[in-house]
């Protein structure tokens, strides 16, 4: 199962799977390299235990502010490398587009519930037990404190839903074997 998520997120970044993609992005792509280190703290036992530190050394370099108990689907993709501040109550669907400056967070309780195939623009800051639909698309500068439904596209302070046609021409290399 943890071969499958590093996969997932690698086809994300690459388009493939392949030892030569994985060797480029490992090496020279921050955000991939936190969230593969981010997978391998997730899974638990000795290993996550043994490499807890790496991880933390990430989190604190990158500025990714990222549990390793945040349940987090297949196809993580941190665009621009952080900062990122996503609250540890959080779940994360399949296919995550987050940007830059983006916080999902929570004052009192759970913080929110995202589904499948959603891009999260720069600078989005998501408050509280929200749920946030599969297929939506979140603009930039954004403040969601509502639920926003599937297929959608919402914008604004506070972000309010545009339209029922989501542009996912950001979400590119979707990871389909789930």
């Amino acid at each position: 199962m943890l071969i499958k998520y590093i996969k997932s997120d690698l086809y994300r970044y690459a388009g493939n799977t392949n030892f030569k993609a994985f060797l480029k992005n490992f090496l020279f792509n921050k955000s991939f390299n936190f969230t593969f280190w981010l997978r391998i703290c997730s899974q638990g036992g000795l290993l996550a235990k043994l490499s807890y530190p790496i991880f933390w050394y990430k989190r604190r370099n990158n500025g990714i502010d990222i549990s390793h108990s945040t349940k987090i689907g297949y196809g993580l993709y941190i665009g621009h490398g952080g900062p990122l501040i996503i609250n540890p109550t959080a779940v994360l669907g399949n296919n995550i587009n987050l940007s830059q400056y983006t916080t999902i967070g929570a004052n009192n309780g759970k913080a929110a519930e995202i589904g499948d195939n959603v891009y999260i623009g720069p600078n989005v800051c998501i408050v509280e037990n929200v749920k946030i639909g599969s297929n939506v698309c979140i603009g930039a500068g954004s403040v969601v404190t509502k639920d926003i439904p599937e297929n959608s596209t919402a914008a604004g302070n506070y972000a309010k839903v545009l339209n029922n046609n989501p542009n996912l021409k950001y979400i590119h290399n979707r990871w389909t074997d789930i």
